[in-house]
């Protein structure tokens, strides 16, 4: 029996590891000219005060002075039953790794969002799937309190069934499998009234 509870601990234990923040693996070699370009949510772990619900499309681009910025759009309920499209902008700021950002929002968007989070790009073949990871607030034993993911696809229909195994698999990495809502596309922003918040 002690041999039993001792393999539960150490499981356990190995399960907290394996979710702390600082174990978590980035993209290798990530390539932001490759990345560059319109990229489609189809999954969205959300974090603690949901704002863009669906229909989200993010365009990332690269400066001539190899800067990352972003624009999304997406749906957004203001004022509690107010549905509009909203429009945001967001730079990124780098760090030592480049698969890891600081995103920093702009105009009224840093109002509705927290202005500064880590953006962490978890894996991408560039051409058809990414996955990406933001943790807003670390627990004392280094998991995340408050975190929120994207699953991104070139294509507006959704992932490849060949990319469905990856992603199945980088979302238990960050231990937030079964944490993901479908983000659903019905052309909204393309008939609706936009809210600018850049």
């Amino acid at each position: 029996m002690l041999r039993y509870v001792v393999a539960l601990c150490l499981v356990a234990l190995s399960w907290a590891q394996d979710c702390q923040v600082a174990n978590i693996q980035v993209m290798q070699n990530f390539d932001r000219t490759r990345y560059a370009g319109t990229w489609y949510a189809v999954g969205k772990k959300d974090p603690e005060g949901l704002f863009l619900l669906d229909n989200i499309i993010a365009q990332f681009t690269v400066t001539e002075d190899g800067k990352m910025t972003a624009s999304a759009k997406g749906r957004v309920i203001i004022l509690n039953n107010w549905e509009m499209c909203a429009d945001m902008m967001a730079t990124f700021e780098e760090t030592p790794d480049p698969a890891k950002f600081r995103m920093k929002y702009w105009g009224a968007a840093a109002y509705l969002q927290t202005g500064n989070d880590d953006h962490w790009v978890i894996d991408t073949d560039y051409d058809n799937y990414a996955i990406h990871y933001s943790c807003r607030l670390l627990d004392t034993d280094g998991t995340c309190l408050d975190s929120y993911s994207f699953v991104f696809s070139r294509h507006p229909t959704g992932l490849r069934p060949e990319d469905q195994p990856i992603v199945t698999q980088k979302k238990m990495a960050l231990c937030l499998l079964g944490k993901y809502r479908r983000v659903t596309h019905n052309g909204f922003c393309e008939n609706a009234g936009s809210l600018n918040l850049q």
